[in-house]
Order: C-alpha cells, then sequence, then structure tokens
C-alpha cells in the first residue's frame, strides 16, 4: 500500500492494493508498519467501530478533546463515502483547512487522522458501511462537533444529496462558535501528544 499526508497535516490516505481472481478480492485495509513509518507512532488501538448508512446521511464533523484524543483509521468495505479531515486545532497554521477522499469499495482507500482533527464523512450510495480503528473509546463527555454546513468550512459537500444528520450534529456550533467556547483541541496540546506517543513507541 501506498500512503501520503493529506492537505491537512497529521493526516493520511493510503491507497491499498486488492488482490482478486475468480473466487472474489483480498485486500490487506490495515497495516501497523506501514502506518507507524509515517507518522512515527502509528494507531494504539483501543475500539472497532462500525456503521452502515443510507444515501445522504452526514456524519460529523466531530473530535475529542487533547489529551488524549482520538485517532481513527477509516476503511469503506462496502459502498460509497466522502471522507473529510478538517483541521480544527487552534494554533495551527492550517487551522480551518480541510481535505476529501472519497472511499469507494471498488478501490479501496484508508484514512488515518492523529488526534486532534476532525472526521466527517456522508454516505453517497445507500447501505455503505464505514469501519473504523479508534485509539481511544467511546468518552461522550470529551467528544464534540462542529456544524458540517458551516459556511466558513465551506465543505465541499455533493449539491445532489437531502442531508440526514443526527440531532447532535444538527445542533453543533460553528467552527469559530466552538474556538470562542472553548471546546476546540489546541496545536500546542497536539503536538505535546504526538511527542508523548513518539517516545512511548520508541
Amino acid at each position: 500500500m501506498d500512503i501520503r499526508e493529506l492537505a491537512v497535516p497529521d493526516s493520511y490516505v493510503l491507497d491499498l492494493v486488492p488482490h482478486g481472481d475468480s473466487r472474489g478480492r483480498f485486500t490487506e485495509w490495515y497495516r501497523a508498519d506501514v502506518l507507524s513509518e509515517a507518522t512515527g507512532f502509528g494507531l494504539t488501538l483501543a475500539q472497532a467501530n462500525h456503521s452502515v448508512s443510507a444515501r445522504g446521511v452526514l456524519r460529523g464533523v466531530h473530535f475529542a478533546l487533547v489529551p488524549p484524543g482520538q485517532a481513527k483509521y477509516v476503511y469503506c468495505p462496502a459502498g460509497r463515502v466522502l471522507d473529510v479531515v478538517v483541521d480544527v486545532r487552534v494554533g495551527s497554521p492550517t487551522f480551518g483547512v480541510h481535505d476529501t477522499v472519497l472511499l469507494d469499495s471498488a478501490a479501496p482507500r484508508a484514512v488515518y487522522l492523529s488526534e486532534g482533527l476532525g472526521h466527517a464523512f456522508v454516505s453517497l450510495e445507500d447501505a455503505s458501511s464505514v469501519t473504523y480503528l479508534v485509539s481511544t473509546g467511546y468518552s461522550p463527555g470529551r467528544e464534540f462537533g462542529v456544524d458540517p454546513m458551516d459556511s466558513d468550512l465551506d465543505l465541499p459537500l455533493p449539491t445532489d444529496l437531502e442531508f440526514e444528520f443526527s440531532a447532535k450534529d444538527r445542533a453543533a456550533p460553528s467552527l469559530a462558535e466552538a474556538r470562542d467556547q472553548g471546546l476546540l483541541p489546541t496545536m500546542e496540546q497536539c503536538t505535546a501528544r504526538y511527542a508523548e506517543l513518539r517516545a512511548l513507541h520508541r
């Protein structure tokens, strides 16, 4: 598999290599060594999540407080989703910058985002499945969201879909409101966390 950094620093897309024959297809969708080489610390697996979404379902933009934060490794084994990474780290040179990756089960890819980054995806087909590995377990008191329709974010969402949100995502503040409320992680916190993880990995 090939890995490259996205426009949001500390997030990566991985182009996977499917192997197929008359029996079907086999794909290595996660390799700890590849991820560790790119990030310097890889992913400590604490929980694995799986969602199935109808066409038009939009989940996110979600993030967790740092420390410890929550890194994610995202893969779409069935269907198609547009995956979105947003830099919500206050003080980051790329604060507010986003990047998108089409995750398509027919041409498999994965996305990794480090602690402190925002994540969202929109389902482009009915019954799209997303499986994601995360570095920390669910902690509702430390997990927040930003409105994906925030005009300042200007996410390149499809225009031919009628979006469906959870009540929590619908009520999420804008990026500016989240910053003013002190909800967002800072770049200083994230940099310290990455250094801590690299030291533990050595």
